[in-house]
C-alpha cells in the first residue's frame, strides 16, 4: 500500500535528521513497521490500539523475542507520535502499551588464552601472505580496541595513517570517540599498511580508484563485509580449537570489556571505549565478573578483613 510506504519513508527520514540514528537501527524500524502494516492491510494512520494489540499478540505466538517485541512496540510508538506531529491523527494508539521487556543475558566470553590461541591463528589462515597478514590485524585491532564489527570493517585507512596510538572511530549514530590501539596491533598494521600502500600505488597505475578502506572488499560495499569477518573468525576458532558456536566478532568486543574490567579498568573507562551512551549497558559486565568482584571486597574492604 503506497500510502504505508510514504507514511514510513517520511518518519524514518525525520527521525534520522532529528536523532541522528544509527543506519542499522533505521532499517530495523523500517522492517517492523512495515511488518506491522502487512498484519494490519489498512492505512497504518487509521489504526486503533486494538490492532496494535493484536500484532503484539500474534509476534508472541510466532515466538519471537522479547527483544524484538520490545523493539516492534518502541517503532510503532514512535511511528505514532510522529502521525500526531504531523497532524495526520489527534491521539497516539499505543502510547499506554507497555513491552515485554527484554531478557537481559549475560554476555558470553572468552578467556585470555583462548582469545590468545585465535590471534596466534589469525596469522595463519588465508590463501596468501597478504590474506593472512589482513586477519592477524583484525583479530589484533578487534581484541585491542572493542570495536563493533561494523566500526572494524568499515575503518577508513586515514584513520590508522601515521602509526598513531589512538584513533578516532565512527559508531552508532556518527557519534566519534577514541580507541586506543596496542603495541601488537600497531605492530601488525604495519606490515598491513605496506600491503595497502603496495595495492593503491599499483590502482593508480592502472587508473582504478583507491580504496578508502582498511579493509578493501570486491563487493558493492567496496569493504570487508561483517558475514565475511564471521566466517574468518569461525575458521580461526576452529583452528585454535574452541567451539566455533562460541566465538564471534561480538564475543571478542565481549572478551575485550570483560578483561579489562577484571585487570581493574573502571566502568566509566570502559563505556566510553564501547562507546555505550549509557553506563547501564555497560554494567552487565559486572555479572559477568561476579566472583572476582566479591574476592577483591573480602580481600581488600577493612571490615572484611578477619583478625
Amino acid at each position: 500500500m503506497a500510502a504505508n510506504e510514504n507514511a514510513i519513508s517520511a518518519f524514518l527520514a525525520a527521525r534520522s535528521a532529528e536523532k541522528n540514528a544509527a543506519k542499522n537501527t533505521a532499517l530495523a524500524y523500517g522492517r517492523d513497521l512495515i511488518d506491522f502494516a502487512n498484519h494490519l492491510q489498512a492505512p497504518l494512520v487509521e489504526a486503533a490500539r486494538e490492532d496494535v494489540e493484536d500484532y503484539l499478540t500474534a509476534c508472541d505466538a510466532n515466538g519471537l523475542s522479547k527483544a524484538t517485541r520490545a523493539r516492534r512496540l518502541s517503532a510503532i510508538k514512535q511511528f505514532f507520535r510522529f502521525a500526531v506531529e504531523e497532524g495526520w491523527r489527534k491521539d497516539n494508539p499505543a502510547i499506554r502499551l507497555s513491552g515485554p521487556g527484554a531478557s537481559q543475558h549475560l554476555p558470553k566470553t572468552l578467556s585470555p588464552e583462548e582469545v590468545t590461541a585465535l590471534i596466534d591463528q589469525a596469522g595463519q589462515i588465508g590463501r596468501t601472505p597478504r590474506d593472512r597478514r589482513r586477519n592477524l590485524v583484525l583479530m589484533e585491532m578487534l581484541y585491542a580496541t572493542g570495536l563493533r564489527v561494523t566500526e572494524l570493517v568499515t575503518l577508513p585507512i586515514a584513520a590508522v595513517k601515521g602509526d598513531p596510538r589512538m584513533m578516532l572511530v565512527k559508531g552508532k549514530g556518527n557519534k566519534e570517540r577514541l580507541a586506543p590501539l596496542s603495541e601488537p596491533a600497531r605492530l601488525a598494521l604495519t606490515f598491513w599498511l605496506r600491503d595497502r600502500e603496495a595495492e593503491d600505488d599499483l590502482a593508480r597505475k592502472e587508473g582504478k580508484p583507491v580504496s578508502r578502506y582498511l579493509f578493501p572488499g570486491s563487493g558493492k560495499e567496496g569493504h570487508l563485509t561483517r558475514q565475511q569477518f564471521f566466517v574468518l573468525i569461525k575458521e580461526m576458532a576452529l583452528k585454535a580449537g574452541i567451539d566455533p558456536a562460541r566465538v564471534s566478532p561480538h564475543v571478542l568486543r565481549h572478551a575485550f570489556a570483560t578483561h579489562l574490567l577484571a585487570g581493574g579498568a573502571d566502568l566509566r573507562v570502559i563505556q566510553t571505549l564501547l562507546g555505550h551512551p549509557d553506563l547501564s549497558t555497560t554494567e552487565i559486565y559486572t555479572h559477568v565478573l561476579e566472583d572476582h568482584l566479591k574476592e577483591l571486597v573480602l580481600n581488600h574492604h577493612p571490615l572484611a578483613k578477619k583478625d
